[in-house]
């Protein structure tokens, strides 16, 4: 596949989102929103990542399409009171997604399912496991900042390719 490709796919999943919206579908009326564009995303770097055999894309992809999701859920409140868990359990499924096809990142991976899992379903916490929480609640406030930081990264690292 050409280098491309995830381009290519980026531009169909988005171009579909935008048409949609355009032909305001009442089906899909609760989809117009950026949720979905990340699912898009995501789902774009999960078709050219097995597509291409370009299995380095399988992290993005999972936390996008993970993220997406989780945004939807917010937005009908079906995760509203695990969110701390579930951040860490998209990194985890991202890890141990891409460690099935590269052998890498099988450790993090199972670290953050564990730290997910005791988030997610232990319900009388440990005190000291409050810092989970603050974080979560930190990162929930300023992920802009986040996107920020790795736009500015890639502008200044070199390409590799």
């Amino acid at each position: 596949m050409k280098k491309n490709g995830l381009v290519a796919f980026l531009l169909i999943g988005i171009g579909l989102f935008f048409l949609l919206r355009e032909l305001r579908l009442p089906i899909l009326t609760d989809f117009y929103s950026w949720p979905t564009l990340l699912i898009l995303i995501g789902t774009a770097f999960l078709i050219y990542a097995f597509s291409s055999r370009d299995f380095k894309n399988l992290f993005p992809g999972v936390i996008l399409l993970g993220l997406g999701i989780h945004f939807h859920g917010l937005a009908i409140t079906l995760f509203g009171s695990i969110i701390g868990g579930i951040y860490t359990l998209i990194v985890a499924i991202a890890f141990l997604t891409r460690a099935i096809k590269t052998k890498k990142g099988i450790i993090p991976g199972m670290i953050l399912l564990i730290i997910s899992i005791f988030a997610i379903f232990v319900n009388n916490q440990p005190g000291w496991f409050n810092w989970i929480n603050e974080t979560m609640d930190w990162i929930e406030r300023f992920w802009p900042v986040l996107l920020i930081g790795l736009g500015i990264y890639l502008l200044l690292t070199k390409k590799k390719y």
